[in-house]
């Protein structure tokens, strides 16, 4: 039984949560319930708990079976994890039944949904008020700016999260702190971003900022900029040996700590759960790796746009053109076939009968980072999510840059103009959420043109491959015993345990 603090009612690190023995410090993470931010959150989390953590992540019903698998074999293995699990009141912001998945929520109901999402500070309070160890420091994502109140009520610090890299961060801050925009009126215009020593070009439809531009979002945007600039520090998924300069120009800008962490993928590398992250896959884990095991080392391309972007039918059918015309053996993860009407259906059977053997496609969710740490796998089509970004560094493979929104584009730059492991398809503005949806934006010429120059056996590809393999294993060395990953892990339990220093609870 936990022992109550009389003055207060807290339970104190005496009470043992999940695993036993004492609890060092208690987070709870309040991560973004979409996947890209999902994901890496609760890897997050679970790596705490391997530093002597008790973690409590916040989830919604939907989401519980994607992440369960994963905390239940941490649980299983004696990490303190815990999942709470907390209804969203639907109808009472307008939404449907069933937009607790956001995969079911259209954009236009977006804000509708966050506001949603803001109704669980109560619940959740209460919760953690009634379930000890009291909580030593909440881990929100950036977009919850909620999590202020939340946080000031139970009196205990309050980190952001990013599920991206410093090096974006410090391009969008960097463009709205020296109003890098004003008097351009063409959102389409390169501008300059401003306190890098690297010379980055960025246009307002590329980096509009932080939920700027997005119709229902313009007060929302600056309530997230606000509660930024009044937290306790800053958690990434990145490591430092990445971007050292990116990490101190954004700690200085933002006047904070930044701990990274990343690539916190790499928890599953000695774990069951390598294929298990996410939504269940379309493909069982054993039948991916027969037909990557028939493969040459480093033949295959992997395309994949991730839970979010996808591409318009005719876009689907050139981009499935152009990967047969480039005649190497792939992966392709073809979500929402069955919107695609019969003519585009079709056309992918033909091109499946056609490519059988070295083409496979995959019509759902993907066991990405099974499938990426293969070593038959050469490179990767990606939409610059970071997630699939830091995977694809982390598996040591030069990537397509094809960025769609938001962070995208400054992730896709990152990868080909400072990490130099990138070859770019030329998308210069979003081709998602836009009222003029362009049906075809890559050509299939261009795409074969791509995957060939990525997969160029020359001095320029292999390049590129040696760039992608050195960041590889400095990735893997950050979070190994002394990698500063490692370090920050460890310095984040000490920071926020129970009674430490100026961050003790009041």
């Amino acid at each position: 039984m936990a022992i109550k603090d009389v003055a207060n009612g807290r339970g104190t690190a005496s009470d043992t949560g999940s695993g036993g023995g004492d609890v060092k410090a208690h987070f709870v993470f309040i991560p973004l319930m979409f996947q890209g931010h999902l994901i890496p959150a609760v890897d997050t989390a679970l790596l705490l708990a391997t530093h002597g953590a008790l973690a409590s992540i916040v989830v919604t019903p939907s989401n519980t079976g994607r992440v369960r698998p994963a905390v239940d074999f941490a649980r299983k293995s004696g990490l303190r994890v815990r999942l709470v699990e907390l209804p969203l009141e639907l109808a009472a912001e307008g939404l449907p039944e069933g937009a607790d998945d956001v995969d079911k929520v259209p954009s236009e109901l977006w804000p509708n949904y966050f506001r949603a999402l803001a109704r669980l500070r109560a619940p959740l309070e209460s919760h953690l008020r009634a379930h000890a160890p009291y909580p030593t420091c909440v881990v929100a994502d950036f977009c919850h700016a909620w999590a202020k109140e939340l946080a000031a009520s139970l009196g205990v610090p309050r980190l952001c999260f990013f599920s991206m890299c410093a090096f974006c961060l410090l391009c969008q801050h960097n463009v709205e702190r020296f109003n890098a925009y004003d008097g351009v009126a063409d959102d389409h215009e390169q501008v300059v971003v401003p306190g890098l020593e690297k010379k980055i070009e960025v246009s307002r439809a590329q980096a509009p900022g932080f939920f700027r531009g997005i119709p229902g979002f313009e007060k929302y945007a600056d309530e997230v900029e606000q509660v930024l600039v009044e937290a306790d520090g800053v958690v990434t998924n990145s490591f430092l040996e990445m971007e050292p300069e990116y990490v101190a120009g954004y700690a200085e800008a933002r006047r904070m700590k930044v701990w990274t962490v990343g690539p916190v993928s790499l928890f599953h590398q000695r774990t069951a759960t390598l294929a298990s992250r996410g939504n269940t896959a379309a493909i069982g884990a054993d039948e991916c790796l027969r037909w990557l095991d028939g493969m040459e080392p480093s033949s295959v391309v992997y395309v994949s746009f991730g839970s979010i972007a996808h591409a318009e039918p005719k876009q689907v059918v050139e981009l499935g053109l152009g990967l047969e015309a480039s005649g190497h053996p792939f992966i392709w993860v073809v979500k929402n076939s069955d919107q695609h009407g019969e003519e585009v259906r079709e056309l992918l059977h033909k091109l499946e009968a056609r490519v059988a053997g070295r083409g496979l496609l995959i019509r759902g969710w993907a066991p990405q980072v099974l499938i990426l740490s293969h070593a038959a796998v050469g490179s990767f089509v990606t939409h610059c999510g970071w997630n699939s970004t830091m995977e694809a560094i982390t598996a040591g493979l030069p990537v397509v840059t094809w960025p769609h929104f938001a962070d995208q584009f400054l992730n896709a730059k990152f990868a080909v103009e400072v990490l130099g492991i990138g070859v770019d398809v030329g998308v210069m503005e979003p081709v998602m959420y836009r009222p003029d949806q362009k049906e075809v934006v890559v050509g299939r010429e261009v795409v074969e043109e791509a995957v060939r120059s990525v997969m160029d056996g020359g001095d320029e590809g292999e390049e590129r491959r040696r760039r992608a393999r050195a960041l590889a294993a400095k990735a893997r060395a950050a979070v190994e015993e002394g990698g500063s990953s490692h370090g920050n892990l460890l310095d984040l339990v000490k920071t926020f345990e129970v009674g430490a220093g100026c961050f003790a609870t009041v």
